[in-house]
C-alpha cells in the first residue's frame, strides 16, 4: 500500500513494492546497487551540458526518446547509489507518455523506505534527477 495522492503508474508502483519488502537501510542500499548495475551502457557522446543534471554532487547524465508515443529514458552516474536512483527512476518512468510521467510527483520516494536512509545531498540529487526527467518529458510532449 502506498501514501502517495496520485495513484503511480504500474512500472512505478512494482519498483516502490520491490523496496517496500525490504525491511531495512542496507537491503536498500543493496537493491539500489542491484538496479544501478541493470541500467544500460550509457553513451560517452550523450555526455553533454544538456544532459546533465544540475545541482547533484555526481556527475549524472539523462537522456529522453519518445517511440510510439512513450519516453524512455537512459542515464548514468558516478556515484554507484545514484545510479541506483537514477535507473529506479528510469525503470520506473520509462515506457510512459510525456503526459503521465509529468503527472508523478516525487514524493512515492518515501514509499520506498529511501528518503530515510538517503543523505540530504542524495536526497536533493534525487529530486533533481526526477526533476529532469520531467523537463526532457515536458521538451518531448512540446515538440
Amino acid at each position: 500500500m502506498t501514501s502517495t495522492a496520485a495513484p503511480l503508474p504500474n512500472s512505478l508502483a512494482r519498483v516502490v513494492q520491490r523496496f517496500q519488502r525490504l525491511s531495512n537501510p542496507k537491503q536498500r542500499y543493496e537493491q539500489l546497487v542491484w538496479y544501478a548495475k541493470r541500467l544500460k551502457e550509457f553513451p560517452e557522446g550523450d555526455k553533454v551540458s544538456e544532459n546533465k543534471v544540475p545541482g547533484c554532487v555526481s556527475q549524472v547524465y539523462i537522456t529522453a526518446r519518445l517511440d510510439q508515443g512513450k519516453v524512455w529514458y537512459q542515464g548514468d552516474s558516478d556515484s554507484a547509489l545514484v545510479k541506483g536512483l537514477v535507473a529506479v527512476l528510469v525503470e520506473g518512468l520509462s515506457g510512459l507518455s510525456p503526459e503521465e510521467i509529468l503527472q508523478v510527483s516525487p514524493e512515492f520516494i518515501k514509499d520506498t523506505g529511501l528518503n530515510a536512509s538517503l543523505t540530504p545531498s542524495r536526497s536533493n540529487g534525487f529530486y533533481n534527477i526526477f526533476q529532469k526527467m520531467k523537463e526532457k518529458a515536458l521538451q518531448l510532449l512540446m515538440e
